[in-house]
């Protein structure tokens, strides 16, 4: 087992930055997800770590070891691909303990290692078959297996629940992070699915532009967003954001956005006080955004004027596309809710959980105040 650390690295392909500095330091046994959009760097810091691309700058260490002159098969790390490669001449057994008779070990370490990580895997059924006569969910774990059986002190996945179909995604990941408790292995996480982050990871690491923006536990990401891109990457449907002031209303503290304004409750509003006549950007979420019929007891509700632009319904909760003056925002509302497109709708938000982002200091990107 090993912690792994990325010390300043940086990834250059021609005048092309990858990853800019990136310092991240994994514990033993934690199972780390890098997330973010396309394009964002987080195939390349892995593929950094598995020895598949040579580090421009910088220093990657696995356990003790400085690992940029060291060859991939020597690394002890395992890796899972989004494709899963798996030989198409060769069954399940053969492709799971190929890397393992490349080793020389013996015949009978092999197929106790392949019976048991297929015992994991609830796989051992399938070890005479070919990967044409498995399902998708199968061969992923056909794949994670053949990663199993090395041993390895470090686990990398890059998006391998890519190709599953919705269900499948949910019942692998679970099963993956089953397999994180069972192992006990150090596990890093390659996705741009937030949900899968947010649902698998012991801390994830947000990535935009080759640049690390967060690095924390899932819940405190989600409450604590340290800039606009982390606020609006984490949660789904993502963070409403409205152009706003603040502003001083007698002894009150308001949030100005021409179409509505919204009262910061007395025990924040010291917080924001040296932002008073400023740009800021208010943020909320959507689950944040109540019909006023069921508003929870006990928060400090602010009514919003706005107009229905779309309804979806999902069951167990109302998705609804709202306009107000200039902004489009979403409310995920309660699915007694009944209204219709193009109703005016009054909506309330939940000012107990609003953030305010200062666009001054990073216009690009504004960071979170408070």
């Amino acid at each position: 087992m090993a912690n792994v650390t990325f010390e300043k690295v940086t990834k250059k392909f021609g005048d092309f930055t990858a990853l800019q500095e990136m310092s991240l330091e994994i514990p033993d046994k934690e199972f780390l997800v890098l997330v973010g959009p396309s394009g964002c760097g987080k195939t390349t810091a892995l593929r950094c770590l598995a020895g598949l691309e040579e580090v421009t700058s910088g220093r990657v260490i696995i356990g003790d070891t400085v690992v940029n002159d060291v060859a991939p098969k020597d690394r002890d790390i395992a890796m899972v691909f989004q494709s899963y490669a798996l030989y198409p001449h060769m069954t399940v057994f053969d492709n799971m303990a190929f890397g393992l008779k490349l080793r020389k070990l013996p015949k009978a370490e092999i197929t106790a290692r392949v019976e048991r990580a297929a015992d994991q895997l609830g796989i051992r059924g399938l070890l005479g078959r070919k990967p044409r006569e498995l399902s998708g969910g199968q061969r992923q774990r056909v794949a994670v297996g053949r990663a199993i059986v090395r041993e390895p002190k470090v686990f990398l996945f890059d998006e391998p629940l890519s190709n599953l179909d919705a269900k499948l995604r949910v019942q692998t990941r679970a099963e993956i992070s089953k397999l994180h408790q069972r192992l006990q292995t150090t596990f890093i996480y390659v996705t741009h699915d937030q949900t899968e982050a947010m649902t698998m990871a012991t801390r994830i690491a947000v990535m935009n532009k080759g640049l690390l923006q967060q690095v924390d536990t899932p819940q405190h990401l989600y409450d604590k967003p340290n800039n606009l891109f982390v606020a609006g990457f984490i949660g789904s449907p993502s963070m409403n954001f409205f152009k706003a002031h603040l502003r001083k209303a007698g002894e009150d503290l308001v949030v100005d956005a021409d179409a509505f304004v919204v009262k910061i409750p007395q025990e924040r509003k010291a917080t924001y006080m040296p932002y008073v006549d400023k740009e800021v950007i208010f943020g909320i979420r959507p689950e944040d955004v109540y019909n006023p019929e069921f508003v929870p007891s006990g928060i400090h509700a602010e009514l919003v004027p706005a107009k229905v632009d779309v309804t979806e319904l999902m069951g167990n909760e109302i998705f609804l596309y709202l306009i107000s003056g200039e902004h489009s925002f979403v409310a995920r509302v309660d699915p007694r809710t009944r209204t219709s497109m193009g109703a005016d709708f009054q909506v309330a938000f939940n000012m107990d959980n609003f953030h305010i982002f200062d666009p001054s200091v990073n216009p690009d990107n504004p960071v979170a105040v408070g």
